[in-house]
């Protein structure tokens, strides 16, 4: 199969792009490297720079490359800045969708992998969160997903496009071979931040809120190893063969308090890391836990890395390696 990545210089996308290589997929990568790195694409991939947002670009990408499969990992993804900036959300990400999907229906493309989030549930019934979890939005980076997943209703109903949507938590680790990573300028996520206090690049952690009611005051959240999430977008785009469409919750099912993750990279990593308690964040639930009960049941999909050492170890060992992330060396 030939599949497109979007985003596959990203995080989350270069992973995936990794493991559809291994499994002998012929990949391209479109990616506006906004926050991606070249550095990370595989070299078996192809590579075209090019930015959804720009309709001719992306005309000429569907032109040159017939695709049988497209994952869609490119957007903007910070919930804080979506409420600073709603437009880089609303409407970036919405027309850069739409954008795609049109050349994609254009072109008879039948299977299709979003990469949602677990933002779609602000304020969830239960506990953890299932996939039939009412749909309330906490931001506009949550709206624009749903709005996406909306457009792939209509693709299905009008094209026969089969999709799955993939709603998932924290994203974390790094590829067990310590080759690719993640490298964000700036950092905002709980685990980087941590290990760049371990490698003396920040003063301390700031723990925003440590008066929530979980047993340690700190917010409890799912940690999910980026492997781990490769993994389910490729056996959900495997899925797909059968025409039916899917929408699935990731996570590994458990639960880490802000204070257990610092307390074990303190024991991975032998350094101290300073951390102090500052002022809750504005719309921080007291804890999310994904249930992936149904993509266990109807893919077989199971956490290799589900545990929070295997996460952090991976992690680490990028970190240590690539100080500057894909500069380092340069």
């Amino acid at each position: 199969m030939k599949v497109l990545v979007t985003g596959g210089a990203g995080y989350i996308g270069s992973h995936t792009t990794e493991l559809l290589i291994d499994r002998g997929y012929e990949v391209v990568v479109f990616d506006n490297l906004y926050t991606g790195h070249v550095e990370a694409v595989n070299p078996k991939a192809t590579f075209v720079k090019g930015d959804l947002l720009d309709k001719s670009a992306v005309d000429a990408l569907f032109d040159a490359h017939k695709f049988d499969g497209i994952l869609h990992f490119a957007s903007h993804t910070l919930v804080g800045e979506s409420m600073e900036k709603p437009w880089l959300y609303l409407r970036d990400n919405a027309v850069a969708g739409s954008n795609l999907l049109e050349a994609a229906a254009r072109q008879g493309v039948k299977r299709f992998i979003l990469s949602s989030t677990a933002n779609l549930f602000d304020d969830p019934a239960r506990i953890p969160i299932t996939a039939e979890e009412r749909i309330v939005p906490g931001s506009p980076y949550g709206e624009s997903k749903y709005i996406i997943e909306r457009y792939l209703h209509w693709m299905e109903r009008i094209y026969g496009m089969a999709y799955c949507c993939l709603r998932y938590f924290n994203a974390s680790g790094a590829h067990p071979g310590g080759h690719i990573g993640e490298d964000h300028t700036p950092e905002f996520h709980l685990i980087p931040i941590i290990l760049q206090v371990a490698l003396g690049q920040r003063e301390k952690l700031t723990i925003f809120g440590d008066d929530y009611p979980t047993p340690d005051g700190t917010c409890i959240r799912d940690y999910i190893h980026v492997i781990d999430l490769a993994e389910a977008h490729i056996l959900a785009l495997e899925a797909l063969a059968d025409g039916k469409s899917r929408k699935y919750n990731l996570g590994n099912g458990k639960g880490y308090s802000i204070r257990e993750v610092v307390n074990m990279a303190r024991e991975i990593t032998g350094h101290d890391i300073p951390a102090a308690a500052g002022a809750r964040r504005p719309g921080d639930p007291a804890t999310l836990i994904a249930d992936s009960t149904r993509i266990q049941q109807e893919l077989g999909w199971a956490p290799e890395f589900g545990s929070l050492r295997q996460i952090i170890e991976t992690a680490w060992n990028w970190h240590k390696s690539h100080p500057k992330g894909y500069a380092t060396g340069k």
